[in-house]
């Protein structure tokens, strides 16, 4: 009889194992580098999925915090919290909106969208509103959020889940056209401008575009997720800017806070004036210091012109990997925008997040076989260089040898 395998303990044997991490624990940072407890040194790409805007350290920043919490780090939103009108003002001024409901995380601010949805369709006397969502798309794992995600293996294990939502494939219109025909109870499209767990899946413009005019048309919310691809990490505020549209309700999150905890819910004139008092709320949402935390990160990246920097990395990135990689056997596919790059490979590659750890480089692997790049929108041209010069080999050693 062969012996049982031995029992290997967590590192972390009280912490509810939920995630499969990796062997390294950080201790501090400076600008796109980290170092972790053994004083091993790593260029982040990852920006804890695209959550440390400004990178780790800024020296504008972590005053700025400082001063905050000597300040007053909690209030009730049974009062007025000053910095919330100061931040949603800022973001009305970038969007074109016109008003926000502040949260700590994405999964929050995609939740009241869909909550936004609902109310919208009661409110027009449509019973059991339903919602457009998206094959491969991801939105959180809330039992609401899981049911609008379109990723049958996150979903397992976890149903019955939500109803109300009719799922369509990305960038194709027609697909619309004929919920549009057949549905009456549709309400809402809700959408990630550029999909991100999904595998870095950009939406078309004038895909975007033809939306927008659907919705208009069938007087529809028009609900486009930007938690992860807004914020200047496509090189301009919102993703959605690059085709000339607005939504109606934009989620936000991730880089808001430049990795203070933090979320909103961003609205146009058609969905501005759907909730009242008592139809949502929040206990943290919209607290001075995540609120100063948004205020902050929202200045420095004018003042650093950041959204420029991530247009400029971005397009050396690219064209860097379109270069290094051109012909190889393997790679299917390089997209996205701004520092937001997927490199798509024809066969599973979670490996390569260990091996790049090993070269010195936080990276991540998402949809199973893309390679996923989020750097702080800071990161210099050498910096992107050095990405370039530790993934590549990394890549192509893969591609030759999987289990090398």
């Amino acid at each position: 009889m062969n012996a049982p395998d031995p029992v290997v303990a967590s590192p972390m044997p009280h912490v509810m194992n939920t995630y499969g991490r990796l062997p390294v624990a950080l201790s501090h940072g400076q600008g796109c580098w980290v170092w972790d407890t053994r004083g091993r040194r790593y260029l982040d790409g990852l920006a804890g999925i695209a959550v440390s805007t400004l990178g780790h350290n800024h020296p504008k920043l972590v005053p700025a915090l400082q001063d905050q919490v000597s300040k007053i780090i909690h209030s009730s939103n049974y009062y007025e919290v000053p910095l919330q009108e100061t931040l949603a003002a800022r973001l009305c001024e970038l969007s074109g909106l016109d008003s926000v409901f502040f949260c700590s995380t994405g999964l929050e601010a995609n939740e009241a969208a869909l909550k936004l949805a609902r109310k919208f369709g009661h409110d027009r006397g449509i019973e059991r509103p339903e919602v457009i969502v998206y094959e491969r798309a991801f939105h959180g794992r809330s039992i609401a959020t899981l049911s609008a995600t379109g990723n049958p293996k996150v979903q397992a294990g976890f149903g019955p889940l939500v109803e109300g939502f009719v799922r369509v494939p990305m960038n194709d219109l027609a697909a619309i056209e004929a919920v549009a025909k057949s549905n009456p109870h549709v309400v809402a499209i809700f959408l990630e401008t550029i999909q991100g767990e999904g595998g870095i899946n950009p939406s078309r413009a004038d895909y975007l575009q033809g939306l927008r005019a659907i919705c208009d048309r069938q007087n529809w919310l028009l609900m486009l997720d930007e938690v992860q691809c807004g914020i200047g990490r496509t090189g301009k505020w919102f993703a959605h800017q690059w085709a000339g549209i607005r939504p109606d309700v934009m989620p936000l999150a991730k880089g808001l806070g430049s990795g203070v905890p933090i979320g909103a819910v961003v609205t146009g004139p058609r969905a501005a004036r759907i909730f009242g008092p008592g139809n949502h709320g929040t206990t943290f949402g919209g607290n001075p210091l995540a609120m100063r935390a948004g205020v902050e990160t929202l200045k420095i990246m004018v003042e650093d012109g950041l959204l420029e920097n991530a247009a400029a990395r971005g397009a050396q990135l690219r064209q860097a990997f379109e270069t290094q990689f051109a012909g190889l056997a393997g790679v299917k596919e390089i997209r996205g925008a701004g520092l937001m790059i997927g490199i798509e490979l024809d066969r599973p590659c979670g490996a390569l997040l260990q091996r790049a750890a090993d070269a010195g480089l936080m990276i991540s692997v998402t949809a199973d076989s893309v390679i996923r790049l989020l750097p702080p929108l800071i990161l210099t041209a050498a910096e992107a260089d050095e990405i370039v010069r530790i993934l590549v080999p990394l890549v192509k050693a893969f591609l030759a040898d999987p289990k090398a």
